[in-house]
């Protein structure tokens, strides 16, 4: 199941932003292709606050409401600004994750992806940065949880740049595990090893320049192995596609080829612990060849024999 917005296409940061209406354009016309017509689409509903405020402080969910501007721009900091059409984009697209989970959750489809903007793993609790409004994976983490009463899940981002954000929401919450790899030293500068939360937090970093033979030893010794140990109910990705070796804001080496390993790596182990329940988040990815073909290898694994 794929959910997306038209909405998601009229958040705006500014002429020449690495982060535009671009990025989903490439995502979408990818997926349009014939091998993925099979697949169910759903328009993706709005977050309410209170599926907000399980992620965010409320003070801070009102600041973004109060933020959006009627016309022209808001910058909220150096990267990150709001247009006229960015809260409906940010509402859309954490209302994706909670429909997707609420999917998936049920009798219908196992795995869905999300095809959304404005991105979220650098949001924190009280703050937007890094392209980011609302965190989308962590409001899914929080709405499984309190909807679903689950007791274990886990969120998996490859992204290039460090989720903090998500981090910084389940640092001090058992019932999730955050397992990250990504290039540091790099933006935002967390994801050390020696950053572990309650045990929850498993950080990998990858060298600059670094390419396929790291990043797979990295999951296949560290990711892996804390997921099968952690054996979550309901997986969730933070995919973002920006350590393409394409990517012109970083410094890893990675195929389209290896996103495709790691999906299929990572539904297998949703089919060992949580009956293949995955829901799949767009994050970054600013070369449009390289996520067009990313997005393609990813959800080609995601929905490969699956209830979609």
């Amino acid at each position: 199941m794929i959910l997306t917005h038209a909405a998601c296409l009229e958040h705006q940061m500014g002429a020449g932003h690495p982060e535009s209406p671009a990025r989903l354009d490439a995502v979408l016309q990818a997926l349009g292709a014939a091998e993925f017509a099979k697949l169910e689409r759903r328009e993706a509903p709005r977050a309410g606050r209170a599926q907000l405020e399980l992620a965010h402080e409320a003070e801070y969910v009102a600041l973004i409401h109060d933020a959006a501007p009627h016309d022209g721009m808001v910058r909220l900091d150096p990267d990150t600004a709001m247009s006229t059409g960015s809260l409906e984009a940010a509402l859309r697209a954490a209302g994706a994750a909670c429909a997707a989970v609420d999917a998936v959750m049920g009798p219908g489809p196992r795995r869905a992806f999300c095809a959304v903007r404005p991105p979220g793993h650098h949001a924190t609790r009280d703050r937007a940065m890094g392209f980011c409004l609302f965190n989308n994976v962590a409001v899914a983490a929080h709405h499984a949880l309190a909807r679903h009463g689950l007791a274990r899940v886990a969120i998996v981002d490859f992204d290039v740049h460090h989720g903090n954000g998500t981090q910084d929401i389940f640092w001090d919450d058992p019932r999730v595990l955050y397992a990250s790899t990504h290039q540091w030293p790099l933006y935002p500068g967390t994801g050390r090893e020696d950053e572990r939360g309650q045990g929850n937090i498993v950080n990998a970093p990858l060298r600059p320049g670094a390419g396929s033979a790291e990043f797979r030893r990295a999951c296949e010794q560290i990711v892996l192995p804390a997921l099968d140990a952690f054996r979550p109910e309901l997986l969730l990705i933070s995919a973002g596609f920006d350590a393409h070796r394409l990517d012109p804001l970083a410094n890893l080496n990675l195929s389209s080829e290896d996103y495709g390993w790691i999906t299929r790596a990572l539904v297998a182990l949703a089919e060992r612990h949580g009956s293949g329940r995955a829901v799949s988040m767009l994050e970054g990815g600013y070369s449009l060849t390289a996520l067009g073909e990313s997005t393609a290898e990813h959800c080609r694994a995601l929905f490969a024999g699956a209830s979609v």
